[in-house]
């Protein structure tokens, strides 16, 4: 093998090596995060109902209606905050293409400035500024890209986060909920369903941090078990308290 395989072999070798994990989590982390939530939330609702020695009747309606509600909830705040993200993102898009229309030449020296502080000569930063100028949506791109630190054409949708969210929740807040559906009358399936849960949840977000999947379980198992221990002692003693 001579000096330029070696070399294409190594280039090779590090560019299949050289990969790295999506630090932003793509859809994974709001999905798990929306699904935990759900079901931490649903879980200590419930066992704070329970706690007050009610029905297992009214147990199902809590855990129902903290399913509606907290989906709906999040459906709605999720909508809500992108749509807003979204249509800044678009006012600011505007302002910038005005600007581009207007004052052409000051927008590409601001250009040819940002390529020179970031340690390219002036006379290359200059050309590259100008070749990439040429394409007034070209353009406007690099300049959201740059300036604003935005991809204009990947704009989350308000529609797919708000759906995204109800489900991820209902799921969630499903699981506690789950047991007494299917004819359970006392509170321990339903907490051993929702703890393997958490655990679960805990073990799949691992896959987006450098924790170990079972330390990630068991932290989360262990705060929504918690949450859950907390609500459960709140019930009990404002049942009594009430009675």
């Amino acid at each position: 093998m001579d000096v330029m395989d070696a070399s294409a072999a190594t280039h090779i070798a590090h560019r299949d090596n050289h990969t790295h994990r999506d630090v932003n989590g793509g859809w994974l982390r709001p999905a798990v995060f929306g699904a935990m939530d759900g079901l931490v939330s649903n879980l200590a609702l419930m066992t704070g109902v329970a706690g007050g020695a009610v029905s297992q009747q009214t147990i199902i309606i809590t855990g129902l209606a903290g399913l509606a509600a907290g989906a709906f909830s999040m459906a709605a705040g999720e909508y809500t905050s992108v749509a807003s993200q979204r249509e800044l993102v678009l006012a600011e898009l505007d302002v910038e293409r005005r600007e581009l229309r207007k004052h052409p030449k000051d927008e590409l020296e601001e250009l040819a400035a940002l390529y020179e502080s970031r340690g390219v000569e002036p006379k290359l930063a200059r050309e590259v500024a100008r070749q990439l100028s040429k394409d007034p949506e070209q353009a406007l791109e690099i300049h959201a890209r740059e300036e604003l630190g935005i991809d204009p054409s990947d704009l989350p949708s308000p529609t797919v986060a708000a759906v995204s969210s109800f489900g991820s929740f209902a799921l969630g807040a499903l699981l506690p909920v789950l047991p007494y559906l299917l004819g359970a009358s006392e509170l321990w399936p339903a907490v051993l369903l929702a703890l393997v849960g958490l655990f679960g949840c805990g073990a799949v977000v691992a896959r987006v941090t450098a924790r170990s999947w079972w330390f990630s379980g068991l932290r989360q198992l262990a705060l929504g078990g918690a949450a859950a221990g907390v609500t459960y002692v709140l019930g009990a003693l404002f049942g009594t308290a009430v009675g």
